[in-house]
């Protein structure tokens, strides 16, 4: 298990904030619903891109959530990354974009 993962573990067990896997989902996009309210905000809604701000702690608050979900769902976020990186790399060798154009 990757170590931010097994600390995000630990706090959650320390304090006692073990919640089913559907409530980590919520709260995770919950947590990128923040980022998007700084980046709206910080920008004018659009208007002026280049003044974008985003805060720290959200990018935090959403990596807990993200990390708290994978330890829930008995995935590793380390390893799931490792393949996300992957399929990446597959995909800009065949097609020079990572999307999957879907």
């Amino acid at each position: 298990m990757d170590d931010h993962q097994q600390r995000v573990a630990e706090f959650v067990e320390r304090y006692d904030l073990e919640t089913p896997p559907e409530y980590r989902l919520l709260d995770l996009v919950s947590e990128v619903g923040e980022l998007a309210k700084d980046a709206n905000e910080s920008t004018g809604y659009g208007s002026d891109p280049d003044d974008l701000e985003i805060n720290s702690d959200e990018i935090g608050d959403a990596l807990f959530a993200l990390l708290a979900l994978a330890d829930s769902l008995e995935i590793d976020a380390g390893a799931a990354l490792e393949e996300a990186l992957a399929k990446y790399e597959d995909r800009l060798s065949e097609s020079e974009s990572p999307s999957s154009g879907e």
